[in-house]
Order: C-alpha cells, then sequence, then structure tokens
C-alpha cells in the first residue's frame, strides 16, 4: 500500500468527494484538498499549492467550477510547475467533453513533463440529483437548451471509479479516457426515464440559449451566466453526440446506464423536496 497521500483537489464536489472516499476505503491516506482542510488548497490562493503538493505521490486536479473558466487553463499550468517542484509522481485531470478550452487545460498537462491521465467526461448525471436541475426534476420541469441534440451523459460514480484506478494502479499512465454512458439520450429522454423512475411526470421543456442565460443570472449571477452559456452553445451543438469507450478501456466493465443512476437516486429519496 502506497504510504505517501494522494491529494484530491476539489474534494467536496461531485467528483473529488466520491473519489476521495473510495481512497479512504481503499487504505490509501488521502489529503482532502479544499479550502477548509488541515492542509488548505485554494485556487486562488497560490502559498496554499506547495504546503498541498509536498510529499503526495499523486494528484487528481478539478477546477471548480469548469476548466472553460476564464484564468482557469493559467492556474492549471501554474500548479503543474510546483508539481514538478515537488517531485509529484502522476497527475490525474478532470476534463471536459467538447470544450475548447479544456482542451487547452490538457496540453498544459501533457506538456508538463510529469506522469498523467487525461479524464475526459461527458455531462454529469449528478446535475439532475445534486446540481442546479434538481430544483427542475421536483418541479417536473427540465428547461434546457439544445433542442434534441443527444448526449452522452455519465454516471459521476464512473468518472470516480476510472480516476481512482488512474491514482492507484499501474497501466494508466499517458492515457486519455474519454468518459461516456452507453447510450445517447436527448433531455426529453432523460425526462421520461426520470419520470419511470421518480413515478411522476417529467418534461422537458426546450428553451434559447438567451432564456437559459437569463435563468442563470437568477442563480448565480452574470458573470457565471455568461460562461456557462458560452459552454452550453459550444458544446450543445451535436458535437458530443458519440460515445466513446474510455470506461471500458480503464474497468474493464461497461459504464453505467443513466436509467440505473435514475432508480438508485429516486430510491434514496433525493427527489423528495425534505430531502
Amino acid at each position: 500500500m502506497q504510504t505517501q497521500p494522494i491529494l484530491v483537489i476539489g474534494a467536496t464536489g461531485k467528483t473529488g468527494s466520491r473519489i476521495a472516499d473510495r481512497l479512504t476505503r481503499q487504505g490509501h491516506t488521502v489529503r482532502r484538498g479544499s479550502r477548509r482542510a488541515d492542509i488548505p488548497f485554494d485556487w486562488e490562493d497560490t502559498t496554499t499549492w506547495a504546503p498541498a503538493l509536498q510529499g503526495v505521490s499523486a494528484a487528481y486536479i478539478s477546477y471548480f467550477p469548469d476548466l472553460a473558466f476564464p484564468g482557469a487553463v493559467e492556474k492549471v499550468a501554474a500548479l503543474c510547475a510546483v508539481a514538478q517542484r515537488a517531485d509529484v509522481g502522476h497527475l490525474v485531470l478532470l476534463s471536459g467533453r467538447g470544450e475548447h478550452h479544456a482542451r487547452q487545460g490538457e496540453e498544459v498537462v501533457r506538456a508538463s513533463g510529469l506522469d498523467f491521465t487525461l479524464l475526459r467526461a461527458a455531462w454529469f448525471a449528478q446535475n439532475f440529483s445534486e446540481g442546479y436541475l434538481r430544483e427542475q426534476v421536483l418541479n417536473g420541469v427540465i428547461a434546457m437548451p439544445g433542442g434534441d441534440v443527444t448526449e452522452p451523459i455519465i454516471d459521476v460514480d464512473d468518472i470516480a471509479d476510472v480516476a481512482v484506478a488512474a491514482l492507484t494502479e499501474p497501466g494508466h499512465s499517458g492515457q486519455l479516457y474519454e468518459l461516456t454512458g452507453p447510450r445517447l439520450l436527448s433531455f426529453a429522454e432523460m425526462a421520461a426515464e426520470l419520470s419511470k423512475a421518480t413515478g411522476r411526470p417529467i418534461r422537458h421543456v426546450p428553451i434559447t440559449f438567451d432564456e437559459f442565460h437569463d435563468g442563470l443570472v437568477q442563480v448565480g449571477g452574470a458573470f457565471v451566466a455568461d460562461v456557462f452559456t458560452a459552454i452550453a452553445r459550444e458544446t450543445l451543438d451535436g458535437r458530443n453526440a458519440h460515445l466513446a469507450d474510455g470506461v471500458e478501456r480503464a474497468l474493464g466493465r461497461p459504464p453505467r446506464d443513466f436509467a440505473d443512476f435514475a432508480r438508485r437516486v429516486a430510491i434514496a429519496g433525493t427527489w423528495t423536496a425534505a430531502a
């Protein structure tokens, strides 16, 4: 068992929390990278980076809220330089599918001189259960742009399993794993699966990107709305409407299906008003 700690940046997020918990259950020493950790990590405070990376064998990198945010790629590049000085053995980067800024982040890690694995993930199923769309599921109306574009939506548990394998097992060095679910679904088809799982009607209402932007302004302000609308315009144009084999290549098994995710979350009571 590796005695050096593994740093998980974003350990309170959707992927990071799962990765940190899995590593802990496997008996690894985990350094949870967050602002409130014993050894804190804060993307906005570069003085926290070296102490967080000191002595770790590997590091999982996720940038909150997205690699497409202004300055994110530059920060990842600066972090790689600190990791190199700290002699970190392996980096695992979470990237976004179909986002040109995310591709730039991948190239930064490739050029870092460090051992790496790249995880290029599709749209998260957990956006419906742990993200901003949970309220829409509760209300029975999923308002999203993109029309009938299909997406190979991925279960975050699959991302976590691949990340843990890359952080702890041989054979993943230099690999790019494009992580998708096993089938393409439109938002209307996702809504139908959610209806089956919850036992109540949930429908997709197509909206324009401008309407999507206006809704995000109410939630997160103009800056956040601008960035996420730009990502949506870029990725919900059909470019991601194809499957990839990253989960199977990394783990030797097929990815989880969205219907299984929906049933599991419904049974857990996540889509009840009191949850």
